[in-house]
């Protein structure tokens, strides 16, 4: 067996200290690790397939919040050279697979419908890299299980993203056991690396980037009647600005469609029988979302806090500027309430949000969303 080619790997680290640079900080010392993993990665990747008889080991890679995990291997990915290889986050991968194999009418060609949903959103790559992986629904159990095994049974190298270790997904303790044969599947098929750095980065104040920076982190949380949300041009919607937009399979109410720009109420967006499908949709079509009448968490029901939570993972991910207004959200929230699995991401991504100057809205323009680039690293 041919040994990994070195001076890709030392491009790879190349790389990650020089976008690292870009963004204004330095590689921490808790990701050094998971660079020179991935640098080693990068090297094995480079080999032709046909001088090896197997792939890769694969990689999981998780942490707290805020450890820059994301960060790592968007880095990792925008530096493979290859074209074969394919990113995405795991609510939206997790959407497309579900509806590739729930499709009314779908063929299979004699494959079994996961296989051939797989083959669809996979194709030809080498590698795939999943962002924030983690498992809570019961009803998901299986065909995550299943998802699994059958990625790691095909040479393709995978390398995942998670807040959780492997043995704390599907932490519900009425339902853990389903998941443990898929736990012990990853503990022994991919290199576990653990990125727990003492510090949330999100939390910190980020030095300017040379590169303009992301979306997401120009968003703000504003209390309702704030003089600056004219200034911000974010006047209140008129009534007759009310229509309604399409998500997923549904139309939802907005209370106004400002070019890119959609206004929607707390209440129809996460207190409503709304889902991941309907916020991916409409991060598709608008580059800024409103958001008015948040309450305080405390005050909204599990399941409209566990919607706003996803929302704020789609945001995030799909680098759509958020603007709250309403209370602060994780006001009064305690520890014991529901959400406490995804509340710590949640609050790390708000407080990139809070202490964001008011940049004003840009003008309404529609420029070709398939050509905008992928987010910058997290």
């Amino acid at each position: 067996m041919n040994p990994p080619v070195p001076q890709h790997a030392q491009a790879m680290r190349r790389h990650f200290h020089e976008a690292a640079a870009r963004r204004g900080f330095s590689v921490a010392p808790a990701q050094e690790a998971a660079v020179e993993r991935l640098a080693h990665l990068a090297a094995e990747l480079a080999r032709p397939a046909w001088t090896f008889p197997r792939p890769p080991r694969d990689l999981y890679v998780w942490g707290p919040v805020g450890r820059g995990k994301s960060w790592l291997v968007d880095t990792f990915y925008e530096g493979l050279p290859t074209p074969r290889k394919r990113r995405l986050h795991f609510h939206d991968f997790f959407r497309r697979l579900h509806d590739g194999v729930t499709r009314p009418g779908a063929r299979h060609d004699g494959q079994s419908a996961v296989d051939s949903a797989l083959d669809e959103l996979i194709g030809d790559s080498r590698v795939l890299v999943f962002d924030e992986f983690h498992a809570h629904d019961a009803g998901d159990a299986m065909l995550i299980a299943r998802l699994f095994r059958t990625l790691l049974d095909r040479r393709i190298t995978l390398v995942t993203t998670s807040n959780y270790p492997p043995a704390g997904l599907m932490p519900d303790p009425l339902y853990h056991h389903l998941f443990e044969p898929t736990i012990q599947l990853i503990e022994e098929r991919m290199d576990v690396l653990d990125v727990t750095g003492p510090v949330d980065f999100r939390r910190v104040a980020a030095p300017a980037a040379a590169d303009g920076g992301r979306r997401f982190a120009t968003g703000l949380c504003l209390p309702p009647g704030d003089p600056g949300l004219d200034e911000l041009g974010l006047p209140a919607p008129e009534p007759a600005e009310a229509t309604a937009v399409q998500a997923h399979l549904r139309e939802l109410p907005a209370r106004a469609v400002r070019g890119e720009l959609v206004w929607l109420a707390f209440d129809a967006l996460c207190e409503a029988a709304t889902g991941v499908p309907d916020y991916l949709a409409l991060a598709e079509r608008f580059p800024t979302l409103v958001l008015d009448g948040v309450p305080p968490l405390a005050e909204a029901s599990a399941d409209g806090r566990q919607r706003f939570a996803n929302l704020v993972d789609v945001a995030c991910d799909r680098d759509v500027r958020l603007v709250l207004i309403g209370a602060d959200p994780l006001t009064g929230l305690s520890a014991g309430q529901a959400l406490t699995r995804d509340l710590d991401r949640t609050a790390s991504r708000l407080a990139m949000l809070r202490r964001t100057d008011r940049a004003p809205v840009p003008p309404p323009v529609t420029p070709d969303r398939a050509a905008r680039s992928r987010p910058a690293p997290r």
